[in-house]
Formats: structure tokens, sequence, C-alpha cells
């Protein structure tokens, strides 16, 4: 299917890869700085941390939500 036949709300979510690719730069770099982890707790706690240092003032949930609520439903209505 040609990405141009796809509504507007599906092919900006499409172009938002680059914010996706973004988080896990920031993910292999912390991760490449700590080095190794002794359990997996450690591990977690890290790339946990690794996300929240994304978005500090905690804002992010709500914007993420007023955008993709359209996309998400334009891909319920295109992928029945």
């Amino acid at each position: 299917m040609p990405f141009l036949d796809y509504d507007v709300e599906i092919r900006r979510v499409i172009c938002s890869t680059n914010a996706i690719e973004s988080v896990n730069a920031r993910y292999r770099r912390a991760i490449r700085a700590r080095g190794h982890f002794p359990t997996d707790q450690a591990a977690l706690k890290c790339l946990y941390l690794a996300t929240r240092a994304l978005d500090p003032t905690g804002k992010g949930r709500a914007r993420w939500a007023t955008r993709w609520k359209l996309a998400l439903n334009a891909f319920a209505i295109t992928f029945a």
C-alpha cells in the first residue's frame, strides 16, 4: 500500500520513528556508560532512569495522549 494512501494521522506516526530511534540511542548510551550490571534489576533501573531523564518535568504523557489519540482512532478504522 503506498504511503500517501494512509490517513494524515497515520503518516505522522510513521514519520515519528526518529523519536523512537532517539530513545533507543539514549538507552544504548546509558548502558554503554555503565558497562555491566550485577543483576537484571540494576539494568532495569538504569533504563528507567534514562527514560525519566527524557522528560524530567513529567508533562510528556499529556502531550503523548493528545498527539496519538487521532492516530489510534485512524489505525482502528483502517486496520479493523
